[in-house]
């Protein structure tokens, strides 16, 4: 099998040569893609001589994968994040796994950070898509080019458009859910309020099942990232000794 790693960026400058040296050591067995949604920094050019493809495409991270993923010759596409760390042996991995019954799935995920929360956030999160068959981004999703677009690619919302394409996929087959941890920034966890995410997100995903519009929740979740980064600063500015 050949794989096709995607990595959808937006200005990633700071993360992206880290990423991509790690994934060096695997470009014997697999082709490496960066879908960049036309960053104003400089990810393009710190990536293309770590990758085989760097494609500009409109922002917006469905859009940028569908965009690679049509460039892709591999058998298996792996949609990366760009702040998350693949294990050991993935693509071994994925390809014992992979075959005419089981077309897709997604690795068990490991927050970095020092808080304790985010190892139990973790933990919540690699067990609630084992039970429901739904998987994020952040748990690097892989699948079958054939499977992919057979459903017909990303739908190209402006938000759950993972869990919109594993609904899609489920149809297919059951996601192998691979016990073996993929390493993904617990930053925006930290730095926003690791609460305040939890509830953000479950309101977000509860709105999505209800029927709200991808635009409406994509437009809710900037607005409240953008109000809680500026409370944060706020206090942190009134009470520099406290952390948030």
């Amino acid at each position: 099998m050949k794989f096709s790693i995607i990595i959808p960026t937006l200005n990633e400058e700071k993360s992206i040569q880290s990423c991509l040296l790690a994934l060096q050591p695997l470009r014997n067995d697999c082709e490496i893609i960066i879908a960049d949604g036309d960053s104003i920094d400089n990810t393009q050019s710190l990536a293309l001589p770590l990758a085989d493809k760097v494609i500009t495409s409109v922002k917006g991270r469905a859009k940028q994968m569908n965009n690679g993923a049509s460039y892709a010759t591999g058998d298996i596409l792996i949609f990366l994040h760009a702040d998350t760390c693949l294990p050991e042996n993935a693509l071994q991995l994925i390809q014992q796994k992979i075959n005419t019954t089981s077309q897709w799935g997604r690795f068990d995920i490991q927050l970095s950070g020092n808080s304790y929360m985010l190892k139990v956030i973790a933990q919540m999160m690699s067990w609630r898509s084992r039970l429901t068959g739904i998987a994020t981004g952040d748990q690097v999703i892989f699948v079958t080019h054939l499977a992919f677009q057979a459903v017909g690619q990303y739908p190209e919302i402006s938000l759950m458009e993972d869990i919109a394409l594993c609904k899609a996929l489920k149809k297919i087959s059951r996601p192998v859910c691979l016990k073996n941890k993929v390493i993904s920034s617990g930053r925006r966890w930290e730095h926003n309020g690791i609460y305040r995410i939890i509830l953000l997100m479950w309101s977000l995903r509860l709105r999505y099942f209800f029927g709200t519009d991808p635009k409406k929740l994509a437009f809710l979740y900037a607005n409240s990232i953008f109000t809680q980064y500026k409370l944060s600063a706020l206090w942190k500015r009134i009470y520099p000794s406290i952390n948030d």
